[in-house]
């Protein structure tokens, strides 16, 4: 499994920005794949997961009304529809997926929100 994402950089405070995160390697049918963000001197969280087959998804409650998970079967990505980022969303946002744990993740895409 492959997990590439993209589409981090530099937003200013109220604006927008979409990463993606192309998946490869196996059919997702049955697994949910989810972003994640780690942020300087803290601890990863979870940000939001979709399953690939029904679309359900799920959101941290901090960043819910304000970032949208969303996926394209057909070119096998997932988004993460960032509006009106804060300066405290700067992170390295990663992507997985799982079954039940997170078993398999990308590399990361940096997104630095100023102020």
């Amino acid at each position: 499994v492959q997990l590439q994402a993209s589409g981090g950089g530099l937003v200013q405070a109220g604006g927008s920005l979409r990463l993606s995160c192309a998946a490869s390697g196996r059919t997702f049918s049955g697994y949910k794949l989810g972003w994640f963000r780690q942020a300087p001197g803290k601890e990863r969280e979870f940000v939001a997961s979709i399953w690939w087959s029904s679309g359900i998804t799920d959101y941290s409650d901090s960043m819910k009304g304000r970032f949208t998970i969303s996926r394209d079967r057909a070119k096998n990505t997932v988004y993460l529809q960032m509006n009106s980022p804060k300066p405290e969303d700067t992170a390295v946002y990663y992507c997985a997926t799982a079954v039940t744990d997170w078993n398999y993740w990308g590399q990361g895409t940096l997104v630095t929100v100023s102020s």
